[in-house]
């Protein structure tokens, strides 16, 4: 049995991961081999006209979004940790009604948000400017960071805190020396996942950014197949290099974002 629930297993992984295969195939095979019936299912007379296009058409939408994603992502971890540090430790009032609200947040549609920002941008004047995208993408993230690091924070022991607090560090010294090094799987959990939401974004780009002169990949690959096409190679090749980063970071974090996702599941 044990044999069937593996084969089944690899079968539905081949199935989930077929197009990334396609992706890169397609990345690789020229256009004319795409318009045979059926198309080759390896690129035996591969090529890097695709990749070339990407190198000369996409780098700037790249640039953009590396720039949007670490914003995002310090934005996020400078407004998230201490309101979660103080749900956890300091314990406001209406510190639960707050956790609710955050739940409640995740749930809005983005394309709700997309167009109360599009009213508040255009009158404050940052709308198509990338800190304007940060900001936006920072909406997403700051509810989840929260939730996030409030767990894991509520299962730092008081001992600790009490024996800073005795030495004389007060509430930011405790937080800045004591909770934040502590709490190293759940940064990487939520830059990771702050990272990845921004770089993906398509609905606050489209509506915040259409008109900008420094426009993320999201757009750059919308645009390149409007107006591209058929040529298909480089429309995957733009794909490729776009999943790159991301891969990096999930292999590289994986085993933090287990750690970090899981915090404050288990209580002892």
């Amino acid at each position: 049995m044990r044999y069937w629930k593996t084969a089944i297993g690899l079968v539905l992984t081949g199935v989930m991961l077929f197009p990334v295969y396609w992706m890169i195939n397609v990345s690789f095979t020229r256009d004319t081999d795409m318009r045979k019936s059926p198309p080759s299912w390896f690129p035996v007379n591969g090529t890097l006209e695709g990749y070339r296009a990407v190198l000369d058409q996409q780098l700037p939408y790249l640039g953009v979004s590396l720039v949007v994603g670490l914003g995002t992502v310090a934005l996020t971890l400078l407004v998230s940790a201490p309101a979660a540090y103080s749900l956890a430790k300091l314990r406001p009032r209406g510190g639960g009604v707050l956790g609710f609200v955050l739940l409640i947040a995740q749930m809005i549609p983005g394309i709700i948000m997309a167009m109360g920002f599009y009213a508040i941008f255009l009158s404050t004047g940052v709308l198509n400017t990338i800190p304007g995208l940060i900001v936006a993408d920072s909406t997403l993230a700051v509810p989840f960071a929260v939730l996030i690091f409030t767990a894991f924070m509520s299962g730092i022991p008081e001992e600790l805190l009490q024996a800073a607090r005795t030495d004389g560090a007060g509430t930011f010294r405790t937080f800045w020396s004591i909770v934040l090094p502590v709490s190293r799987n759940s940064i990487i959990t939520v830059s990771l996942f702050a990272f990845l939401w921004a770089w993906s974004d398509f609905v606050f780009a489209s509506t915040l950014d259409q008109g900008g002169d420094h426009q993320p990949i999201t757009l750059g690959i919308y645009h390149y197949i409007g107006n591209n096409n058929q040529q298909w190679n480089a429309i995957m090749a733009t794909a490729v290099i776009a999943s790159i980063p991301a891969t990096i970071l999930l292999i590289i974090a994986q085993r933090y974002v287990a750690a970090g996702v899981t915090a404050g599941a288990v209580k002892d």
